[in-house]
């Protein structure tokens, strides 16, 4: 048996280590997201909470870890008899990324159910997780479909799984715990809102307090065991205090005046809906209970507020979770709030768990907030630069709803919502034989398969004899995520300020875009001489759209360089994520400068990308009275399209024009 390290032993981590300690305590608080950078102690800590956990008395052969004292009536393995089981440790499951909607939820043998009216079911990992922990490592990265299920089970306290009628129900109550580097992609805020609460954690900048990391980590990779076995007291008293806590919980008053406090809070932040009232109350509740009291005091609603609300305030994208404690205070002031605050050394322990710091540990460092300096632009510097003509960037104009812009054909990409594709969800369009495991049947194709056999086989009742040759799997067609890489011409052509507020207003536009459609995006600028990545291909828009904020301008077109600079890149991307189809997008005037031949060099570096089948997008920025239509040459060139920036609008005037033009070219 794996050792892990202990709970009481993370340095530095303690709103993580409150956020899951109040979970265990109150399950139904909705469980945890923990944002921050790699190498923070997350998967760490919550891998060792599951030793802290009490034991469960489950019913003795249950594949669904029913009570014995209250065992579930529609238990797939029951009916139970209630009486004694066996007790066993809570179990914390991890749900890998690649995970199949099968492997989370369970999968009904259709053959069997069809032929025999057996609901023959294997269960899934919410089922290995009921009464313990379900670890999702990197939840961002999870397909939209498996986090909507799990978040699901996870409010109702219960799994179904359906398959063609045929529906099986089992009891899925469990800690769900969710980390995220938010560089790698952002979840969306409806998903964001269904995890009760959320903690940034960023390493210490506290020389003393990382070498004490650094010797904690080092002294239990030597000796697992004996590293263990320092903190088993500090583990022990953890453990008794939440079962004490678990039993002071139903006695905890949570009181008008609380209550109060907890509306205003949410009311003052714009939260939308109740969740956020629902999960704040809860958790007030449980913080009372960790203190060891009975009442709900202001600070119990402050803490809570801290942990419930900073992740329900984005209020698009592009906004960073974070909460104005001024304001929280003034709330709180304002609604009878008092700061009633009791010693934090006397013995409720201000809310706070140990922090298992032994008599060498330094001091621990406050007011770190987590927050991630902005990501620099290589090769920008302050202000104006030496020789190369370069601007101070300029903010962006106001994003706006842009047309869809899509890969043609039929792709099998990621689960998405912008190009069509063969998705395991969507429209029916067909049936085939399964390859592997059956997941979607199609039950008029398997009927009809099955139905020229039936004398053959000895069919002599009611029902239809099904044989594994005659199952077909549904066909469906979707909606895929694309790889969208935007090249955006940053030389002194657009440098005019407006002009370039504009241009980037619709690139954030079309990132805007590409966040709400899932989609993966990257960025290439050029001016000067050459093209550089200012951003390889990421799930993170919100790292594009900051990048974007920075970029400077000046210098020549170098129109060649760029579209260089994207072959590379998709070239890579394409051995790295070969189902994922990417759509260039360019964002020029088209007036390519700098060196001997520039448009020529423009117009070969074009017809790679046409001669590989890479579909684009030309945003042309030409402005003013005289328009020279480079930019839609380069389209042409790339075997793409052109659009103007007006024409990007989704509501424009002149982008209707073109659409009913268009049709009536197609309908003529």
């Amino acid at each position: 048996m794996s050792t892990h390290f202990p709970f009481t032993a993370v340095v530095g981590q303690q709103d993580l280590q409150l956020a899951l300690l109040l979970n265990s305590v109150a399950p139904n608080i909705g469980g945890v997201l923990v944002r921050g950078e790699k190498g923070t102690a997350k998967s760490t800590a919550v891998r060792a909470l599951s030793a802290l956990l009490p034991e469960v008395d489950v019913v003795s052969g249950c594949r669904f870890s029913c009570a014995p004292e209250s065992p579930d009536p529609a238990c797939p393995d029951g009916p139970h008899e209630a009486g004694t089981g066996v007790s066993r440790d809570a179990r914390m499951v991890e749900l890998p990324v690649g995970a199949s909607e099968d492997r989370l939820v369970g999968a009904l043998d259709i053959e069997r159910a069809l032929a025999e009216g057996v609901k023959a079911f294997e269960p899934g990992l919410l089922a290995d997780a009921h009464r313990g922990i379900l670890y999702v490592d990197e939840v961002n990265l999870l397909h939209d479909h498996l986090v909507d299920l799990l978040l699901d089970a996870a409010a109702m306290g219960a799994s179904y799984v359906e398959r063609e009628g045929v529906s099986v129900r089992h009891a899925a109550r469990f800690l769900l715990v969710g980390t995220m580097n938010p560089e790698e992609g952002e979840l969306r805020p409806q998903l964001l809102d269904r995890f009760g609460l959320t903690v940034e954690v960023a390493a210490s900048r506290e020389t003393d307090q990382r070498v004490e990391v650094v010797r904690r980590r080092l002294a239990f990779d030597d000796d697992p065991a004996a590293f263990a076995a320092k903190w088993a007291d500090e583990e022990d008293a953890l453990r008794a205090r939440i079962v004490a806590a678990r039993a002071l919980l139903p006695e905890v008053l949570l009181g008008d005046a609380a209550l109060r406090q907890i509306a205003a809070t949410c009311a003052a932040f714009e939260v939308d809906g109740m969740r956020a009232d629902i999960v704040m109350a809860r958790t007030a509740t449980a913080l009372a209970a960790w203190a060891g009291r009975t009442d709900v005091l202001a600070e119990d609603v402050r803490q809570a507020a801290l942990l419930a609300l900073p992740h329900r305030r984005r209020r698009n994208p592009f906004d960073a979770p974070g909460l104005d404690e001024d304001k929280l205070d003034d709330t709180l002031e304002q609604n009878g709030g008092e700061d009633d605050d009791p010693d934090p050394d006397g013995p409720g322990g201000g809310g706070r768990p140990p922090r298992g710091d032994g008599p060498d540990t330094p001091p621990q460092p406050e007011g770190e907030d987590g927050d991630t300096p902005a990501p620099s632009v290589p090769g920008q510097g302050q202000g104006q630069s030496a020789g190369g003509g370069e601007q101070q960037p300029v903010r962006a104009a106001e994003p706006f709803r842009t047309k869809m812009l899509s890969v043609p054909g039929l792709g099998e990409g990621a689960a998405g919502r912008r190009s069509r594709a063969r998705t395991e969800h969507g429209r029916t369009t067909g049936a085939v034989r399964p390859r592997g495991a059956l997941t979607k049947l199609h039950l008029a194709a398997t009927v009809q398969a099955a139905a020229p056999h039936q004398r053959a086989r000895g069919r002599s009742g009611r029902g239809l004899v099904v044989r594994r040759d005659d199952l077909r799997q549904a066909t469906r067609e979707g909606r895929e995520g694309n790889l969208v890489l935007f090249v955006v011409d940053a030389s002194g052509s657009m440098a005019a300020r407006q002009r370039m507020a504009a241009v980037k207003g619709a690139v954030l536009s079309l990132l805007l875009d590409a966040y709400q459609r899932r989609d993966k995006v990257g960025l290439i600028t050029f001016r000067g001489k050459d093209a550089e990545v200012a951003l390889p291909p990421t799930s993170s828009v919100d790292a594009a759209a900051a990048r974007l904020e920075l970029l400077p301008t000046g210098g020549r077109t170098p129109v060649a360089a760029g579209l260089l600079k994207a072959h590379e890149v998709l070239r890579v991307e394409r051995l790295r994520d070969p189902s994922r189809r990417p759509l260039l997008v360019v964002v020029t005037d088209g007036r390519a400068t700098g060196g001997p031949e520039p448009v020529a060099l423009a117009t070969r570096a074009a017809r790679l990308h046409e001669a590989e089948g890479i579909a684009s997008v030309v945003v042309d920025c030409e402005s003013g009275p005289v328009r020279l239509g480079l930019a839609g040459s380069l389209a042409r060139d790339l075997g793409g399209s052109a659009v103007t920036l007006d024409e990007l609008r989704a509501d424009s005037i002149a982008g209707l024009v073109k659409d009913v033009q268009e049709t009536n070219r197609r309908a003529a």
